[in-house]
């Protein structure tokens, strides 16, 4: 648990003695071995005028583990450095790399960033292989499952998988990927464009963006169309070069899959209005966008709360808040829960609405009208049967709206 894991890893750096040769080593490894252990995302190493912090992102949320000496921590930024092939002596600049560990299955994606106090690392640990989720452990909704899985049977068209950093968009794409793989029986092409490839995906083969050699995700789809394609998965649109190609492809007999970061699946649609992508093409080239958040799900022992401050604001009869046990390490929570709102942009109403560059939330209150649950529909309910707090709704979707 977070809080255990951050005492262990406490007790464990200050049993290392700062003098030795080898103390960056068995720090690093320490605390790539704790994060592991304890699933967390990311790792954190913050440089202060005290110290070198070290925090974790576990179930998303941000929390400190541990704090070394700041003498060491130029040497620990060093090693972590030599672990990815970055330059050592390069310390005013931004540099990126990767490591994989030959006794370990999980790959890890070093980012440095030159600060006041020294270098600030960032370190992203992606799940191996064989812990990514398949399509029926995502957890979705029914009135999404089914609708999102009958359209992976498609032959042509987009399905947008959007959300925030860290809402598990590529998670959800690669069950996608998977789940079209498994249906076919291997006879369908399937082909990906990413930056970068998180996991391998039986059945599918797969690209990596390099820039260095003029190929990023627009150029890499331009020439992946040569490769005779039925299923493009592009990791990400980001621009409007990359979203061109990529509803191109989807109007020339090809299903595509990619994430893009917006805060709705109605805001998917504006977002990619204001790149410039022309309203005709959206109509004919979109399938379905399916927004989706991940909110922390209430450990066991969470206690039920009339008290109306608890409620946030939230239009809910009733709701559990957390208190903090052993087995959550004092969080309250344990483990994630996936909220998802699907618009389909094949119903007529909305994409005539679409074709008419109707306002963003015009689409979406249309969306509910005609049978939607979004994200705070869906957020509501989570509260109400005890699966999540008010205060976790808000700390993901936020005080702007009341619901």
């Amino acid at each position: 648990m977070p809080q255990q894991s951050g005492d262990t890893l406490q007790r464990a750096i200050q049993q290392l003695d700062p003098a030795q040769s080898d103390y960056a080593l068995r720090c690093v490894e320490e605390i790539l071995s704790a994060a592991r252990r304890c699933g967390a995302t990311d790792v954190h190493l913050q440089p202060t005028a005290a110290s070198l912090e070290a925090k974790f992102r576990i179930d998303g949320v941000l929390l400190p583990v541990a704090d070394l000496p700041a003498p060491a921590a130029a040497n620990v930024v060093a090693r972590l450095k030599v672990l990815a092939g970055l330059l050592t002596y390069h310390t005013d600049r931004p540099q990126e790399g990767r490591v994989r560990l030959p006794q370990d299955e999980i790959e890890m994606r070093v980012c440095t960033y030159p600060t006041l106090h020294g270098e600030r690392v960032v370190v992203r640990l992606f799940a191996g292989a064989g812990r990514y989720k398949y399509f029926d452990d995502l957890g979705l909704p029914a009135d999404a499952f089914g609708p999102l899985k009958r359209l992976l049977g498609e032959t042509s068209g987009a399905i947008l998988v959007s959300g925030p950093a860290g809402s598990g968009k590529t998670t959800t794409v690669y069950a996608c990927l998977r789940e079209i793989a498994r249906a076919s029986g291997g006879s369908r092409s399937i082909i990906s464009i990413e930056d970068p490839v998180e996991a391998a995906v039986e059945g599918a083969a797969q690209s990596q963006v390099r820039p260095t050699a003029g190929l990023d995700l627009a150029a890499g789809l331009r020439f992946l169309m040569r490769q005779d394609p039925e299923v493009i998965m592009v990791g990400e649109i980001r621009d409007r070069a990359t979203a061109e190609e990529a509803l191109r492809a989807s109007l020339t007999g090809h299903l595509v899959l990619s994430t893009f970061h917006a805060g709705s699946a109605a805001e998917t649609v504006g977002r990619l209005s204001d790149m410039g992508i022309e309203p005709y093409v959206l109509r004919s080239g979109v399938l379905a966008i399916m927004n989706q958040r991940l909110l922390r799900r209430l450990c066991t022992c969470a206690e039920p709360s009339e008290r109306p401050e608890d409620l946030l604001g939230l239009d809910v009869a009733r709701a559990r808040v957390p208190r903090g046990c052993e087995k959550c390490g004092g969080t309250g929570y344990r483990g994630r829960l996936l909220l998802a709102e699907m618009l389909p942009l094949t119903d007529g109403d909305l994409a005539r609405a679409v074709l008419d560059r109707r306002d963003t939330k015009i689409i979406e209150r249309m969306a509910n009208d005609s049978g939607m649950i979004d994200r705070w529909g869906r957020a509501r309910r989570a509260v109400e049967e005890g699966l999540t707090s008010p205060a976790e709704v808000r700390r993901v979707l936020g005080f702007s709206e009341k619901h």
